[in-house]
């Protein structure tokens, strides 16, 4: 039988629905919303850069406009529908989904021993009965307060103490568990006091859940793509599942066209390009993304799907870059049209807009400047600020005849000459 193929702007328009982000933007004002649109997402990245938003905080906004950031520490700290820990990076989870982040705990121990034994000695084994101690009779505690006698040094983020190297293993292997948040810094207490007693699920039903609940919330992937989604199972075992779930026809090969017309083979649902084609057309609202949303998490599959590079460093050496660290990506419709360098300086109450840099080929006519800007006073008002205020020389627009990865390796020439 011939394999499926799945048009390129019917991929986009799947992609985005399956990460909420082809409907317009609606709801966010009450918890149950926010906890669903977490469980549709699968998780959502906690990240602690505020130059507009925290990157949690704005990748919920940008899909439920009502959201405001109490709700989605209400729903971790007080209702614990949702807890704290790791997929490719540490993210909110639902609680439902707790079973199967306990194989996570179980083949976290051994690995982490090992790392961190690698980069702070041994010396952090030592302390972990010490801190389980200290948090049974002292109740929940962050880093700070543990290894008061120990030597810290000045190496800010990544120079930990042995105690915060355990309390972060205690964590990570399941012992411990982030029960709140002060400002931004997490307090963790004894697991059993904020997860609730559910048995673990075996190795099989956590490589059969992740799998499938990875592929409905991509609608289309590698089992490559699979197994990194959740990062809970290996490779092998995500390959095992698509071949056994091939067999038994849950999952079918499809060839999914990239924006340049080449084709890639993955896996989806049968009746996955039916139901792709019967998709609306999306919107022409802009919206401006997190670098951390979950739909550019994958850097590479969002080149393919959309033609959009956004390897911050490739154009030029370090520590040069072409667009800063912490740009803004910006999606109209199915297109991601462009990049903002944009900064909340909420003393003076403004959103200042540093530079706009359109895709080559993105005209900024009257109608998308007016969306632009209509999204840019949106967030201005969820970041705190009373108005948008742009620098000179804002627009950056590429130069004619210039394309693709060439307009942007030349524009970076020209930028550092």
């Amino acid at each position: 039988m011939k394999t499926p193929v799945l048009p390129n702007a019917a991929a986009r328009r799947l992609f985005l629905d399956r990460h909420a982000l082809l409907d317009p933007p609606r709801g966010g004002q009450r918890p149950g919303e926010i906890a669903d649109l977490v469980h549709r997402l699968g998780f959502v990245q906690v990240d602690s850069i505020n130059t507009v938003a925290r990157a949690h905080d704005m990748i919920l906004w940008t899909r439920a406009p009502g959201y405001r950031p109490d709700r989605l520490r209400r729903l971790a700290d007080r209702d614990r529908v949702l807890f704290e820990h790791w997929t490719h990076d540490a993210s909110v989870i639902p609680m439902a989904f707790l079973p199967y982040w306990k194989l996570r705990f179980t083949r976290e121990a051994e690995r982490l021993r090992q790392k961190f034994r690698q980069w702070q000695g041994g010396g952090f084994e030592d302390k972990l009965d010490e801190v389980l101690d200290h948090i049974r009779g002292h109740g929940p505690c962050g880093t700070g307060a543990v290894g008061a006698d120990e030597a810290r040094g000045t190496g800010g983020w990544w120079d930990w103490h042995p105690s915060k190297t355990a309390i972060d293993y205690l964590w990570r292997t399941g012992r411990l568990a982030v029960t709140r948040r002060e400002g931004f810094a997490k307090l963790f207490d004894l697991a059993e006091r904020v997860y609730p007693p559910v048995a673990a699920a075996t190795p099989a039903e956590t490589a059969d859940w992740a799998c499938r609940a990875a592929l409905d919330r991509l609608g289309f992937a590698t089992s490559g793509e699979l197994a990194a989604f959740f990062a809970l199972v290996t490779p092998a075992e995500a390959r095992g599942w698509c071949d056994a779930a091939a067999r038994r026809g849950e999952i079918e090969a499809v060839e999914i066209e990239g924006a340049d017309g080449r084709l890639r083979r993955a896996w989806a649902r049968p009746g996955t390009v039916a139901g792709a084609a019967a998709l609306p057309q999306p919107g022409r609202r802009i919206r401006v993304l997190s670098p951390f949303d979950p739909a550019l998490r994958d850097r590479a599959r969002a080149e393919r799907l959309f033609g959009f590079s956004y390897r911050i460093e490739v154009f030029v050496p370090e520590p040069q870059r072409r667009y800063g660290y912490y740009v803004f990506p910006v999606l109209e419709g199915d297109r991601l049209i462009g990049r903002i360098d944009t900064r909340a300086r909420r003393g003076a109450g403004v959103l200042a807009v540093r530079a706009f840099w359109p895709e080559p080929g993105v005209a900024m006519g009257r109608g998308r400047a007016d969306r632009l800007a209509a999204e840019l006073d949106r967030l201005a008002r969820f970041a705190g600020c009373d108005r948008v205020e742009h620098d000179a020389g804002w627009l950056r627009l590429p130069l004619p005849g210039e394309t693709g990865q060439f307009a942007l390796a030349q524009a970076a020439r020209r930028h550092y000459r």
